[in-house]
């Protein structure tokens, strides 16, 4: 394959994520990636609505990615743009996927749960060896959550749920810092959105969680500046694994803090600072319910995975 240009997008419904990159015989180099907080689930998500604030802050997110893809000197034919769970959910989820086409030339792919749950995997399995043995892999949106149940070689099951972390923010976090009494509600929440995925679990009995991007990012941060300098848990450049007892310390550290002391929390990051709660919350209900003992850590996801596809089928 001749060198080119090549980039994603990805509409997500909380961040917009960019990813430039070059083509190579082994796969693709990343030569800029960039991700924008734009919430557009915000005030929104759970009435199937994206509001006009959120609107705005999405074209203009947009304005600026393209204006970045321009200097790069991608071209348009080579640049997919994939939306995710806020669009598919919205009634005018479409209206503003062509608007942006309008604005920018930029076809919108409002793509469905399980394809973004395949590309999901494909992100994992670049960014690491899975192995032989089956995991589960998890990918917390604003808007879904994803999980499939794969080895390297092949998926043998993958489903996406409507139970992202801002709908979990708007139905769980009432107070903040969250109340144990929320947390009993979001886990039976969970019991109940997720039984028929339960006994698909336990047929397969995977014992290490695969955690990709986004709040796994933050949780190997905040896990990472734990350690003395010089020790650290990143296994390379797109890796990193976390045991269940710092999983269980960086939870406390996080779940009982208000807004103000978990963004005095090394490693946090403001745009993680609310979600962060019901997502570890999430995490730790999945753990404990399917007995995952380990976690790895993907610093790939959805727009690494599409790219690997992409590229592939282009090799064929």
């Amino acid at each position: 394959m001749l060198q080119q240009r090549v980039a994603v997008i990805d509409l997500g419904t909380n961040t917009f994520h960019l990813l430039i990159a070059e083509t190579t015989k082994q796969g693709f180099q990343k030569l800029y990636s960039d991700k924008v907080p734009v919430k557009i689930g915000e005030g929104g998500i759970s009435e199937g609505m994206i509001t006009n604030e959120a609107q705005t802050r999405a074209l203009a997110a947009i304005d600026k990615i393209n204006d970045i893809l321009q200097q790069y000197k991608v071209p348009e034919s080579k640049i997919w743009v994939v939306a995710t769970s806020a669009f598919r959910s919205a009634k005018n989820g479409q209206a503003l996927a062509d608007t942006i086409e309008e604005r920018t030339g930029f076809k919108v792919d409002i793509i469905d749960g399980s394809k973004e749950a395949e590309y999901i995997y494909f992100g994992a399995k670049t960014a690491l060896d899975i192995g032989d043995t089956t995991s589960l892999i998890m990918d917390i949106g604003g808007g879904s959550v994803e999980f499939i149940i794969a080895n390297q070689k092949r998926i043998f099951w993958k489903q996406s749920f409507e139970i992202g972390g801002q709908r979990l923010l708007d139905q769980f976090m009432r107070t903040d810092p969250i109340t144990e009494l929320d947390i009993q509600r979001m886990n039976i929440f969970l019991e109940e959105k997720l039984w028929g995925m339960s006994e698909v679990v336990f047929n397969y009995s995977p014992k290490m969680l695969i955690g990709c991007s986004g709040t796994f990012d933050t949780l190997t941060e905040i896990n990472d500046a734990r350690y003395p300098k010089g020790q650290s848990t990143r296994l390379s450049k797109t890796e990193s694994e976390m045991d269940l007892d710092d999983f269980h310390e960086v939870y406390q550290a996080l779940v009982w803090k208000g807004r103000s002391e978990r963004l005095k929390v090394k490693g946090m990051v403001e745009m993680r600072a609310d979600m962060i709660v019901v997502a570890v919350c999430l995490i730790r209900f999945i753990m404990d319910r399917y007995d995952l003992e380990h976690i790895r850590m993907s610093s790939y996801s959805l727009k690494e995975g599409l790219l690997s596809k992409m590229l592939g089928e282009m090799m064929d």
